[in-house]
């Protein structure tokens, strides 16, 4: 079998964004029929208590989105330049089948309110079509254990340990992002954010595999859902026309989740002395700073609840986006504010793997502190009054 078709050829830059721009213009185009769709069959949110809607609004936006995720890798798969990539990868395919199921756990959800264990079954079922497609972690770095003065070791996962990892991180992934979406334009943005940068950390293995073919799903993964979050915005921000619902916000863990862990895969680990400790930490780095907002809040609300006597799953008004209403900010500026948290910490990660890592680490730490200070201006402003 003649294998030359198969050779690198460079990075495909301008074919990745040909993608997001396909899933961002699908989307936005379907997003519209979905809403006439959601208002008949009345999958439609009511202001509850602890909602900051103050109308009825149509849900089922993940529908449109997953829309856009089908266009993109429909055309992938015809476009010359990534085609290759699925000769080799079940990956792209094995996400639009979990992803398919997750969205349609998610839409009956908009539609009729599963149970928690319901949903959670959904869950763990797409994350195991990941699995069984091949998509898991396979190593694992761990900074103790160095010899001959390497930077820790490199740990070798069996079938079961990389299978139940894999399983873990889609779980909880899915449901950060499920938990963060309580204000118009939060989730589809954050999901935006992070996408653009585990976009980026996947076009960086893919140079540094001199455009190999192997590690060509993952960008495409991380492309899709970014140009799907795209389209579906505009929608999405306040004031909202449509809400993604956890059809949407689910699609979007899964697909991060499949990113990352397709990206871990692709990375070649030639040593683990200290100058290597960023590249071999950088699956790990991106994963937990795409992760760190949305599951910062899953985190604190599961602590939370379980505390107060309550089940993990017990709804309250205490997530992060309403502490920011609470001390002052309004809705978009508090969504604002998020998205810029996102973005420092998901591409601050992504950059110590490409650039020098003083000179990151004291630009993300001074950005940190304007975001920090702009986040307490509304309580430092009150306080002031009081005062006067």
């Amino acid at each position: 079998m003649d294998y030359a078709p198969f050779a690198p050829v460079g990075l495909p830059a301008r074919e990745y964004l040909l993608v997001m721009f396909t899933a961002a213009v699908t989307t936005f185009l379907l997003t519209g029929l979905i809403r006439l769709l959601a208002i008949r069959v009345g999958a439609v949110a009511y202001p509850r208590v602890r909602d900051v809607h103050v109308k009825p609004m149509p849900r089922m936006g993940g529908v449109a989105m997953y829309g856009g995720v089908l266009a993109a890798t429909f055309l992938a798969a015809n476009l010359p330049a990534l085609s290759r990539g699925f000769a080799y990868s079940k990956d792209s395919l094995a996400v639009v089948i979990a992803g398919g199921l997750i969205v349609l756990v998610g839409a009956l959800d908009d539609r009729f309110e599963l149970d928690s264990l319901t949903k959670l079954a959904g869950q763990v079922t797409a994350a195991g079509i990941l699995v069984l497609s091949g998509v898991q972690w396979f190593v694992f770095w761990v900074p103790w254990g160095g010899t001959d003065g390497h930077v820790g070791q490199l740990l070798v996962l069996g079938s079961n340990q990389g299978q139940l990892l894999t399983v873990l991180l889609v779980v909880a992934m899915i449901n950060a992002m499920n938990f963060v979406d309580g204000l118009d334009g939060l989730a589809s943005g954050i999901g935006l954010i992070s996408a653009a940068a585990t976009f980026a950390f996947c076009l960086s293995v893919l140079d540094r595999q001199n455009g190999d073919v192997n590690a060509y799903p993952p960008a495409l993964i991380a492309a899709a859902i970014a140009g799907a979050c795209l389209g579906f915005l505009p929608h999405n921000f306040q004031p909202a026309k449509i809400f993604m619902g956890d059809s949407g916000s689910m699609l979007i863990g899964l697909m991060l989740a499949t990113a990352s862990t397709s990206a871990s895969g692709r990375i070649i680990y030639t040593g683990s002395g200290p100058g290597d400790t960023i590249a071999l930490l950088s699956p790990l780095l991106v994963v937990a700073a795409v992760l760190f907002v949305p599951l910062l809040d899953l985190i604190m609300a599961v602590v939370r609840r379980t505390k107060a006597g309550k089940s993990p799953f017990h709804a309250d008004k205490m997530h992060l986006h309403h502490r920011l209403l609470e001390i002052g900010h309004s809705q978009r500026r508090a969504v604002l504010l998020m998205y810029l948290w996102a973005a420092v910490i998901a591409f601050g990660a992504v950059s110590l793997t490409l650039f020098n890592t003083w000179v990151v680490g004291w630009v993300v730490g001074l950005v940190v502190l304007l975001a920090a200070i702009i986040s307490l201006i509304p309580r430092m402003r009150t306080r002031a009054e009081r005062e006067s």
